[in-house]
This record gives C-alpha cells, sequence and structure tokens, in this order.
C-alpha cells in the first residue's frame, strides 16, 4: 500500500482541505459521533496498523486507534496480540524479542500474505508524523494490551519520550487504571482514555444489573479520562433494561466510545442505529468507510425492524448502500 497523497490545500489558510468522502463521522439527529479506525482500518480488508493508513487517517483528521504491546528492550510494538506469529512475517513472542527483530519483520494482510508494511514501534510513530501536515482534530488512541504490572521505570521512560512530540494528538487507553495512571503521568499533554469493561466487569455489570454501580467504579478508577470505552453489547444491555449508560457517562463529563464494529451488516445496522439515538460520542469499526456510507436520517423504522433474512428490507438497504452481503458483526477490543 503506498504512501496516500496529501489532500487538496485550502487556498485561504494554506492547511489542506478535508476529503468530504473521508470517512470520519456520523451526524444523526445534531449529535456527530466520529468513527474510529480500529487498528488503522479504513476498511474491513485492510491490514491492520499499517503506516500508511496511519498517516491517511492523521492527515484527514481521522480518530484512529493503534495497539501496545511491550517488547525485549522496553519499548513499545504497536500490535495487538503477545505473539507476532499471526500478524507477521516473524515468530515468537513479543516480550522475548529485540527492536531490532521486530523492525525486521513485515506486516500480513487478513490472507497471512506479505504487505510490504514494516512492523512499527512507538517511536515510529513520530517520525511518520513528522513532516505531515496532521489535521488539527486528528486524534490517534495509543491501546495499551497490558497492564501495570508489565511497567517499570525503563518501559514508562521510553513512552514518555515516544509520545511527547505529538502528545496533544494522542490518547492512551487500557484496560488497567493503574497503567492508564502511571503512563499518563509520565506523558504532559497526553489525553486520557480508559476502558472499565475488563477483568469480567462488563459481564458482571450486564448479570447484577447494577449499572449505577459500573459508572461510579470507572470514574472512580479513572478520575482523569476524557473517555471512556464501553464493548457495545454492554451499552445494549444496559438500554434493554431502560438504562441509558451514555447518558450516565455524559453526566459525569466523560465522552463514551462504543467497541466494536467489524463488519456492516443488517445486525450491526440496528445495534449502530440505536447507538446513535443513545448518542455516543464514537463508534470503534474495521470497516469505517462502509459505515459512513449509510444514511441512518434516512432508514425508516419499518425497514430497520424487517428480518435479517436475504429478502428483509433491511439486508437489501444494507447492500444496496454498501455492496455488502452478511459476514462477522462485532467483537471485543
Amino acid at each position: 500500500m503506498s504512501d496516500p497523497a496529501p489532500p487538496p490545500a485550502d487556498r485561504a489558510s494554506g492547511r489542506p482541505s478535508k476529503d468530504p468522502s473521508a470517512p470520519l463521522s456520523i451526524d444523526f439527529r445534531g449529535h456527530r459521533t466520529m468513527l474510529k479506525w480500529h487498528r488503522g482500518r479504513r476498511r474491513a480488508d485492510d491490514p491492520p496498523f499499517t503506516a500508511s493508513r496511519i498517516v491517511e487517517g492523521m492527515r484527514l483528521g481521522a480518530s484512529v486507534e493503534v495497539d501496545l504491546v511491550i517488547h525485549a528492550d522496553r519499548g513499545f510494538a504497536v500490535l495487538h496480540d503477545r505473539r507476532i506469529d499471526r500478524a507477521t512475517t516473524g515468530s515468537g513472542a513479543i516480550a522475548a524479542l529485540p527492536a531490532s527483530y521486530l523492525r525486521g519483520q513485515t506486516l500480513l494482510d487478513n490472507r497471512g500474505r506479505p504487505t510490504g508494511e514494516r512492523v512499527l514501534l512507538l517511536e515510529d510513530l513520530t517520525d511518520l508524523l513528522t513532516g505531515i501536515e496532521i489535521a488539527p482534530d486528528a486524534l490517534l488512541q495509543l491501546d495499551f494490551k497490558e497492564d501495570a504490572a508489565a511497567l517499570d521505570d525503563r518501559a514508562v521512560e521510553i513512552f514518555a519520550a515516544g509520545v511527547a512530540p505529538f502528545a496533544s494528538h494522542y490518547i492512551l487507553s487500557c484496560g488497567d487504571a493503574a497503567a492508564v495512571e502511571r503512563l499518563t503521568s509520565a506523558a504532559p499533554g497526553i489525553r486520557v482514555g480508559y476502558d472499565p469493561c475488563h477483568r469480567g466487569a462488563a459481564d458482571a455489570a450486564i448479570r447484577s444489573g447494577d449499572y449505577a454501580g459500573f459508572v461510579d467504579r470507572a470514574v472512580s478508577a479513572s478520575p482523569d479520562a476524557e473517555m471512556i470505552y464501553l464493548e457495545n453489547r454492554l451499552i445494549l444491555a444496559a438500554d434493554r433494561n431502560g438504562v441509558d449508560l451514555v447518558d450516565a457517562f455524559h453526566a459525569r463529563d466523560r465522552r463514551v466510545d462504543g467497541y466494536t464494529v467489524t463488519r456492516v451488516v443488517p445486525d450491526t445496522v440496528r445495534e449502530v442505529r440505536r447507538l446513535l439515538e443513545l448518542r455516543v460520542d464514537q463508534i470503534t469499526t474495521d470497516d469505517p468507510e462502509s459505515l459512513a456510507a449509510l444514511d441512518f436520517e434516512r432508514l425508516d423504522d419499518d425497514t430497520l425492524t424487517g428480518r435479517t433474512d436475504s429478502g428483509s428490507r433491511l439486508v437489501r438497504w444494507v447492500r444496496r448502500t454498501t455492496g455488502l452481503g452478511p459476514g462477522p458483526t462485532t467483537t471485543r477490543a
């Protein structure tokens, strides 16, 4: 995948103008919901974590997410799993692999074929962003996939140095509030996010129905978090029980990201429509382009409540709009 050309410059400001077709957000009933490019994907068939898509998203003003895992030299690899076998041309546990080895590996596409795009480390993000025109509202989420027990002084030092040049364009997230606190405290200017759904917390809230307690615990655990990341199944389970979790976090001055829509198919169209009605601030998706193509304002209730077999109104509407057929729908982070 070649590095995308920059968008044309706005004549008045000299800055790149936004591509109106870029899948950045959905406007629904007066509320704007951002579309987050999960693992740096703009389309469902994109391989994750490619430099070209990260650069493209930051130029356009997208919300882009990448994952971080600690490698043997105590820095951070931009990968999701603890092993690199499935996602790259290399093999082994990331914790045992030095930066030099990781830099020599190539990312694989969704069919397991080499992409020609190399594995990135945290410090490589600075190199990518240096020299490009970053849109003022572009945001790169760094999702730390480990916990505070994996951190030591060296890892924290490397993290702080790695994010310093573009701290205002980064938001750190993690399922461990202690890790969020330790890393963000060392990195002035970075924005703070927190995912309270880990360690069985989402399942416990759904089973108990104690959604108020869930909100209280989340806010208490990470008091500086501006964005709360919630599993869509949790948001929708609470909604079915008459509880608006999005509004509950808004009342605490937190924004809400609902994750993850992997494919745009009839079942997820219904879910996304309800998330939009609940005024979620951001939706994490592997296919921002197809999701942005749907006109939710024109999706009538009769179509929305149709059956999901191949003859239903909703299936026809989705296929007509996006050209997509059935496929996987949602996943956890």
